[in-house]
C-alpha cells in the first residue's frame, strides 16, 4: 500500500486528515505514534525531523501540514467527495474557514492544554483564561457565519468541516459552547453525527483519560 499516515487517533490534527481519508474511502495504512508503537517513531522522524504529526507518506513523497495533505489527496488520490471546490473564489472561502478553525479555535485549545500539561496550577488557569477569551470571540463570529448553512462553507462538506470537527470537539471540552450560540451548537452536533468524524471520535475514545483538562462524560 503506497499511502501511510503517521499520527495519533486522539490528536485533533490527525483526526482532521483521517476525516478526509474516511470521507472518500481512501485506502491507507495508519501508523500510530506512541509509547506502544516505538517501531514507527524512527521512520517518522527520519522523514520529518521537525517531529510534528500527522505525516502522510505516498511512496517516497512526504506530505506535511494538514491542509496541504488534504489538498494533496484531492489532487493525487481523488475520491467521490471533492473537499476543495473547483471554483477558485469558493475554494478561497473554504481555505479561509479552514484557517479560521485551525488558528482561532484549535490554537486557543492547544494553549489551554499546554498550560495544563505543565502541572503548574497558575499556568493552567492562565491558559484556560486565554482560551476562554479567544474562544468566546470565535464562537460569536461563527454563530453569525453559520446561519442558514448546513456545513461551514454552505451545502457541501469540505476541507473547512474537516478542520472544524476536531477543533469544535475539543473546544467545547475546553470552554463549553453556551446556549447563547444555538447555531454553533447544532453545527457541532451535525459534525459529531457525520460518519467520517463519528468514526474518528470512536477510534479515539479509549484515549480520553489523556485529555489534561479532563474529558467530560459526553460526546
Amino acid at each position: 500500500m503506497s499511502l501511510a499516515l503517521y499520527g495519533h487517533p486522539f490528536s485533533s490534527y490527525t483526526q482532521k486528515v483521517l476525516i478526509a481519508l474516511y470521507e472518500n474511502g481512501t485506502l491507507f495504512e495508519f501508523r500510530c505514534l506512541g509509547p506502544d508503537t516505538p517501531q514507527h517513531a524512527a521512520e517518522w522522524l527520519r522523514r520529518w525531523p521537525l517531529g510534528k504529526f500527522p505525516l502522510l507518506v505516498d511512496g517516497e513523497r512526504n506530505v506535511v501540514e494538514t491542509s496541504i495533505i488534504i489538498e494533496y489527496l484531492q489532487l493525487v488520490h481523488p475520491g467521490p467527495v471533492r473537499l476543495l471546490p473547483g471554483d477558485p473564489l469558493v475554494a478561497l472561502d473554504v481555505r479561509f474557514l479552514d484557517r479560521f478553525f485551525d488558528l482561532h479555535v484549535m490554537s486557543p485549545v492547544q494553549h489551554a492544554v499546554g498550560g495544563a500539561l505543565t502541572g503548574d496550577p497558575v499556568k493552567r488557569q492562565e491558559g484556560l483564561a486565554f482560551a476562554e477569551q479567544k474562544l468566546d470571540l470565535a464562537y460569536a463570529w461563527l454563530e453569525g457565519q453559520l446561519a442558514d448553512r448546513t456545513w461551514a462553507a454552505g451545502a457541501d462538506f469540505t476541507l473547512a468541516d474537516c478542520a472544524a470537527a476536531p477543533a469544535l470537539f475539543y473546544a467545547d471540552w475546553t470552554h463549553r459552547i453556551s446556549e447563547a450560540f444555538p447555531v454553533l451548537r447544532a453545527y457541532r452536533a451535525r459534525l459529531l453525527a457525520h460518519p467520517s468524524f463519528a468514526r474518528a471520535v470512536e477510534e479515539a475514545r479509549s484515549f480520553r483519560p489523556l485529555f489534561p483538562l479532563g474529558a467530560p462524560n459526553r460526546d
